[in-house]
């Protein structure tokens, strides 16, 4: 993981940087004025890792980031301001635990951390040999010192000592929804950037008699939440990690109008455009729905054409963007048809140049 380049003086003079390139990138589809939403100036990352760097001649392994482009010069770090609180609190704790066991510091050679909101908090230990009972047994003293769920993972093995996900609480429209996030799967890093995302999508897709296509649900971070706002919901996902996930938070939260299939959306594409049937959509009666909106939420490199192009059939697509320049060169293809009625910019990464757009586009 690369280092940021903290400075919280700079950081209203970046946001303005990031609104006017997304203005730019909008400009050609006479895009609205997009809403900022702007993040914490610190302790906004909830996840984070890092590697272990020992100094020549030195025992003790230290805390390291690197800058970018530069894998062999580390930056040793002591605690790490863009990082929740939590994540700062337990970092000298941890250190002080490896540092006084020579099984657990034994070829330890990266840590992760996964914290929440509501203070919930996951450690990974990531180990160049195998683990063995005695790991397992400093290890769940360790866990239990520091009151966090903590994961041991060398090559072919995973050890759980407590959790092995950690619980979030997000707050939309007045209601609060629980979320399983587990160790190793995606989950926003800006806990306070993505309440405000979910509360502008929500607010965009408003109170409808009709249903929703979600596409990339994940584990259902934004599908909880807009559920509550349509007659029923298809979702689909392609990680089984997230998938899990998402049906132990759709039932844990009591959405009981969502079904969720594992299919990617290319797949999806090639059932709805009836190239080839899917045993996973067999038990679904797709004929039932009556789709008034979609809602995508790609990786980076956006949406493929095809799922471009049946997005195009919805009269409303609701769009979650992590890339806004592949998010330009998706309504570049819909365009024609459809036009950006909202755009808002969410400030999930302080301090670089990434950004997270979303647009409404309404059919013309």
């Amino acid at each position: 993981m690369s280092r940021p380049q903290f400075d919280p003086t700079t950081y209203d003079a970046q946001l303005a940087d990031k609104t006017e390139r997304l203005r730019a990138l909008l400009a050609p589809f006479d895009a609205p004025e997009p809403t900022v939403f702007d993040s914490p100036r610190e302790h906004y990352r909830l996840r984070t890792e890092f590697r272990l760097w020992r100094e020549t001649g030195g025992e003790q392994r230290h805390y390291a980031m690197f800058e970018a482009g530069d894998k062999f010069t580390p930056v040793l770090i002591e605690d790490f301001p863009i990082a929740s609180r939590r994540i700062n609190e337990l970092m000298p704790r941890l250190k002080a635990g490896w540092q006084a066991s020579q099984v657990l510091s034994f070829k330890l050679f990266q840590v992760e951390f996964l914290t929440t909101l509501s203070g919930d908090a996951l450690i990974t230990l990531c180990y160049h040999r195998p683990l063995d009972e005695a790991w397992q047994a400093e290890a769940e003293k360790l866990a239990a010192d520091l009151g966090v769920s903590l994961v041991g993972r060398s090559r072919g093995k995973r050890i759980v000592i407590g959790r092995d996900h950690v619980e979030e609480v997000l707050t939309v429209a007045g209601r609060s929804f629980r979320y399983r996030q587990p160790e190793g799967a995606f989950t926003q890093p800006n806990g306070e950037v993505c309440q405000k995302m979910l509360a502008w999508a929500f607010e965009a897709l408003g109170e409808r008699n009709d249903d929703l296509l979600e596409l990339y649900c994940g584990n259902g971070n934004f599908t909880l939440p807009l559920a509550t706002r349509v007659r029923k919901v298809l979702a689909t996902e392609i990680s089984k990690t997230s998938v899990n996930a998402a049906l132990a938070n759709l039932a844990d939260n009591g959405v009981d109008n969502v079904t969720l299939v594992r299919l990617s959306a290319e797949e999806l594409t090639e059932a709805l455009n009836g190239v080839r049937p899917f045993r996973r959509l067999a038990e679904v009666d797709l004929a039932s729905y009556d789709f008034g909106t979609v809602f995508v939420d790609p990786p980076r490199a956006g949406m493929d054409p095809d799922t471009c192009e049946l997005t195009r059939r919805f009269d409303r697509i609701l769009y979650i963007s992590c890339n806004p320049e592949t998010l330009a060169a998706n309504i570049q293809q819909l365009n024609d048809t459809h036009r950006i009625s909202r755009c808002a910019l969410f400030d999930q990464f302080p301090y670089t140049h990434h950004m997270e757009a979303g647009v409404l586009l309404e059919r013309r």
